[in-house]
């Protein structure tokens, strides 16, 4: 810790800077990837308790039941989806009519809340892409400028070779290391969490298909009765 603070004291004000903005970027990082962490694990969870209680109360054709469920684990994405066409189903003119229109409907409003999901799953992740790909490149610019001043105070100085820039070179150097340090979890995390969110996506649109497989079976049910 010693070290650490003596080549803080002799860094200069520019490469003390990048310093701080390297450590407010890794900050920042740290705090999306635990709050995406918790999301995405609160809508797995959520997700695995809803999807057999929901599959329960379509197949007695429950629609109020169902709704209030989505509304319980607010927090799933299948329950989003699931929810809105629910809902616009139920509010079409008709009640629970099963005519092409409440269908379409219904198909409509999971769209949308798939879409919705979608943005807000990607919430933080475009900053974490971006502090992966320009924290390495900030904190080359914090060493390259303090070796600048490294051979600037050799220059003007009695000593000269290697010894006499080569703390400088150390100190500078200390910015890449943050650099790396800052960039290679954010970049680990958000290939982590995109991947989580291509199969929200996969899931949702599967739950959307399905809801509409099941409209489609009552109208063939209630055609056939």
């Amino acid at each position: 810790m010693g070290s650490f603070m003596e080549m803080w004291e002799q860094m200069g004000m520019l490469a003390k800077l990048v310093v701080i903005a390297l450590g407010v970027e890794s900050v920042w990082s740290i705090q999306v990837m635990i709050e995406r962490y918790l999301t995405y694990r609160a809508a797995r969870n959520q997700s695995i308790d809803y999807a057999p209680a929901v599959a329960d109360s379509l197949q007695g054709g429950n629609f109020n039941e169902a709704i209030a469920l989505a509304e319980e684990n607010e927090k799933s994405h299948i329950a989003k989806v699931v929810g809105a066409g629910l809902q616009e189903f139920q509010a079409h003119p008709g009640g629970q009519s099963t005519s092409e229109e409440a269908i379409e409907a219904a198909s409509r409003a999971s769209g949308r809340a798939t879409a919705l999901a979608i943005e807000e799953m990607k919430k933080g992740l475009s900053g974490l892409a971006t502090i992966g790909a320009t924290a390495p490149f900030v904190g080359l610019f914090g060493t390259t400028v303090g070796i600048i001043n490294a051979f600037a105070g050799m220059s003007s100085g009695e000593d000269t070779g290697l010894a006499a820039v080569a703390g400088g070179i150390s100190e500078a150097l200390v910015a890449t290391a943050i650099g790396l340090f800052v960039a290679i979890p954010a970049v680990m995390a958000y290939n982590y969490f995109t991947g989580r969110v291509e199969s929200f996506v996969v899931e949702m649109d599967n739950s959307s298909s399905e809801l509409v497989d099941y409209f489609l079976k009552r109208r063939a049910q209630s055609g056939n009765d």
